[in-house]
């Protein structure tokens, strides 16, 4: 077998065995996923009224702020989900499997590579999850075309790419679970402090560049501007640039920790 071949068949089998770990023991994915689920219920039904009611497009009411606050929430879902990605490698790493695997004879990229795949298509299945219940609750798209909705999936994907990579540095940097977990919780605190629940120019003139300058604002507003038919200018390119400034970081600080000789 080629080289590429035994990397396809090495990377097949460390992902259907971080599949196999996610049906087996779910109730991190499901903990993962109650986040954004209960912020979408408590900003729609709690606040959504009077959140609605300052949007600054003429919009008004819970239906308004339900189509406001969506691509948002379905970000923060990626977000929340890496950080299993951060905890399964943490787990790997301290329980000893890692060492395990690299005296094999298996190619060495496919462990990581597992992971990264199998946490992008468990962030795709979460995306869908919460779109559904997002739908459930009164949010239409009816002005996107398919070409848009196309798009939004691959940025959603590649949002999720980036952000998986990422989590699996923090990982390979955590000296057990807990750890992963504490370190990868700005990638749920960060959308908290973007435009996903309240526009940027509502925002006191001292915290709208923290707001403004992150990797979620730009993504959130291509994601609403594809979602919802709004302007998207420039956001579109900068969450592009974004992702990959962000996949690339993520590649190199996790391949370099895994080749590093443990002590």
């Amino acid at each position: 077998m080629s080289a590429f071949s035994l990397a396809v068949r090495d990377s097949t089998t460390m992902l259907r065995r971080n599949l196999l770990h996610a049906r087996r023991y779910p109730s991190l994915t499901l903990n993962l996923l109650l986040t954004p689920v209960m912020l979408l219920l408590l900003f729609v039904y709690i606040f959504g009224n009077t959140m609605g009611a300052g949007l600054a497009d003429g919009g008004s009411g819970r239906s308004a702020y339900i189509a406001y606050i969506v691509p948002g929430i379905l970000l923060m879902t990626i977000g929340s989900t890496v950080i299993g990605a951060a905890v399964s490698v943490a787990t790997d790493m301290s329980e000893g499997i890692i060492a395990r695997f690299r005296t094999m004879a298996i190619h060495r990229g496919s462990v990581l590579i597992g992971h990264v795949v199998g946490s992008v298509m468990q962030s795709v299945a979460s995306v869908v999850l919460v779109g559904a219940v997002a739908v459930a609750i009164g949010f239409r798209s009816t002005d996107a075309t398919v070409l848009e909705w196309l798009a939004a999936f691959g940025l959603l994907t590649l949002f999720a790419l980036a952000l998986t990579w990422i989590a699996v540095g923090m990982g390979m940097a955590s000296p057990n679970a807990e750890a992963a977990s504490n370190s990868a919780m700005p990638l749920i605190l960060l959308p908290l402090v973007s435009s996903a629940f309240t526009p940027i120019d509502a925002m006191p003139g001292w915290f709208r560049p923290i707001a403004e300058y992150q990797p979620f604002t730009p993504a959130i507003e291509t994601l609403r501007g594809l979602l919802l038919g709004t302007e998207i200018g420039n956001n579109g390119w900068l969450a592009v640039a974004w992702c990959l400034v962000l996949a690339a970081l993520g590649y190199r600080w996790s391949t370099a920790s895994f080749r590093r000789d443990p002590k």
